[in-house]
């Protein structure tokens, strides 16, 4: 058995539990809980329930303070930066967006930094928050160093992901993807399957390619050189490059506007640091709202009826498959790897919850 499966409410009441025993308040915990979730109905499984174990160590080490206050260091009507003092990245992020969507209403933009806070979940949980607003939401983030730069062979950039949310009929267009070829929540998932990584993916301390998630993860760990490729490899000639590119954009728009730590400063001395952006824009700074998503709409159709290439019979924009996942995860529940759920147990007893009443007697038993 390499999984088991649970109703999506089963597991958002064990999650609210289990967060609130960390130390969270009930509106903080529905907002972790939320973004956890969010991701797993997704089919984003490496940055969803698969995370608890992480969020769990991280508050007992103290690398995560949950009664942390974040504060506000530079304010102008369109912007700002906000010091997280090391409290839960999804609290504070939340909150920044909910800042930058105000200021995009109220002025037509919001742009807000984070710095010194920890793991917030998928970026584009954020960019979507905005997207419900009727405006364009974009988030990005930083992370501990797991990219290494093209030509190099040490990790210096993280897997520091871009999210672009924006309206559009009969669903929003919603863009969330790593700048690195993969996440290193996808090479734990590698590590707990036992399954080989394909060739592209990752390189040891040498330099050289290697398939093996276990080596690859000790490397970044190590922090002695390997580490993950960059979108497009480790070439110029199939573009990795562009992916170490597009990993700097997200930095310079967490990191280095926040005057935070960049991704290769970040996670030393057991505190994470690690920075992100929000940037919430009106389109009727542009004209007529409706009329710019009918517009989009209408291009986004013309994408899924282009001709199909031989073999395929459908093609998808971005936030169709997630949408898809959504639904059907709803319906028939969500899977989630018993090495997880062995975690989930484990946090869960050291909290004092009983993970049977929850998920029921399989879960007690993993």
């Amino acid at each position: 058995m390499s999984s088991l499966r649970f109703k999506y409410e089963d597991l958002k009441r064990f999650c609210l539990d289990a967060f609130e025993r960390f130390g969270f308040t009930k509106d903080e915990s529905a907002i972790i809980t939320d973004v956890l979730l969010l991701s797993d109905l997704y089919g984003i499984d490496s940055h969803g329930t698969q995370r608890l174990v992480r969020y769990h160590k991280g508050l007992k080490s103290g690398l995560i303070k949950a009664d942390a206050k974040p504060e506000t260091v530079f304010e102008t009507p369109i912007s700002e930066v906000i010091d997280a003092k090391e409290g839960m990245g999804q609290i504070v992020s939340y909150n920044a967006m909910k800042k930058a969507i105000q200021k995009a209403k109220e002025h037509g933009v919001g742009m807000i930094t984070v710095k010194n806070s920890n793991h917030y979940g998928i970026a584009g949980y954020y960019a979507k928050m905005a997207c419900d607003e009727g405006l364009i939401g974009i988030s990005v983030t930083n992370t501990e160093a797991i990219m290494v730069p093209t030509f190099a062979r040490k990790a210096m950039l993280g897997s520091n992901p871009i999210a672009v949310a924006m309206p559009a009929d009969p669903y929003p267009f919603f863009f969330d993807a790593s700048t690195s070829v993969v996440t290193r929540g996808k090479l734990e998932l590698y590590k707990k399957l036992g399954k080989e990584m394909p060739d592209c993916w990752g390189i040891d301390k040498s330099g050289k390619v290697n398939t093996s998630a276990p080596e690859v993860l000790d490397c970044i760990a190590s922090h002695q050189g390997g580490g993950i490729l960059p979108l497009g490899g480790a070439y110029e000639k199939t573009g990795g490059h562009k992916g170490y590119g597009y990993g700097m954009l997200a930095e310079i728009f967490s990191s280095i506007l926040s005057q935070g730590l960049t991704s290769d400063k970040t996670y030393v001395g057991g505190k994470a640091l690690i920075c992100h952006g929000f940037f919430a824009i009106n389109p009727n700074l542009f004209g007529d709202p409706e009329a710019i998503k009918a517009h989009f709409s209408e291009f986004l159709q013309d994408l899924r009826n282009a001709p199909k290439a031989e073999g395929c019979d459908r093609i998808y924009t971005h936030g169709e498959k997630e949408i898809i996942a959504m639904n059907e995860r709803l319906k028939n529940g969500i899977d989630i790897n018993i090495n997880t759920v062995k975690e989930m147990k484990n946090c869960a007893i050291d909290v004092g919850l009983d993970i049977g009443e929850y998920l029921g007697q399989d879960a007690a038993n993993a």
